[in-house]
């Protein structure tokens, strides 16, 4: 029986189905012991100095050298301030700041890719709602003698935009 739209699954849909979502491990050296062990070094110094604790520890270190900036007068300190104490400090409590936002993003492009997973079965839903009420109308076309309407997209016959990216 002839229906009046064949539908033509994208590529992605089937590739899809055997993704999941991207996460930090992913990319991660799988090679040689050399990298894998460069990549835990790295690893282990960005989570040690990217903590409060490591901000902390660096205040405290950095104040032991204020009184001898003080004793050189406001440009001693203005260098101190600079150079020291805001290198140093700011640059584990930036990479806190980072942290949490990069868990933020994880977590919203876990939550995407779970909606458009979820979009995808909906849509492969509707397409078979479609394609039966597409048989219901043929069959009514056939018994009121009218001709069916022709099938937009047949397989193996290029759209204007296929052709396009092609």
């Amino acid at each position: 029986m002839p229906t009046i739209y064949q539908h033509i699954r994208h590529p992605r849909i089937a590739a899809r189905e055997a993704d999941r979502p991207v996460r930090v491990a992913d990319f991660l050296p799988r090679g040689t012991a050399v990298s894998r062990f460069n990549t835990r070094v790295a690893v282990l110094i960005t989570k040690a100095v990217g903590s409060m604790w490591c901000a902390y520890a660096f205040a405290l270190f950095d104040l032991i050298s204020l009184p001898t900036a003080i004793r050189g007068g406001p440009s001693a300190v203005v260098t101190w301030v600079a150079q020291t104490f805001l290198q140093l400090v700011l640059l584990s409590v930036i990479m806190v700041g980072q942290n949490v936002q990069a868990a933020a993003a994880d977590k919203r492009a876990e939550a995407t890719f779970h909606d458009a997973s979820a979009t995808l079965h909906e849509v492969a839903h509707i397409q078979g709602h479609l394609a039966a009420q597409d048989e219901f109308l043929t069959k009514i076309a056939e018994k009121l003698g009218l001709d069916p309407v022709p099938v937009i997209d047949a397989p193996g016959e290029e759209t204007p935009a296929q052709s396009q990216r092609g």
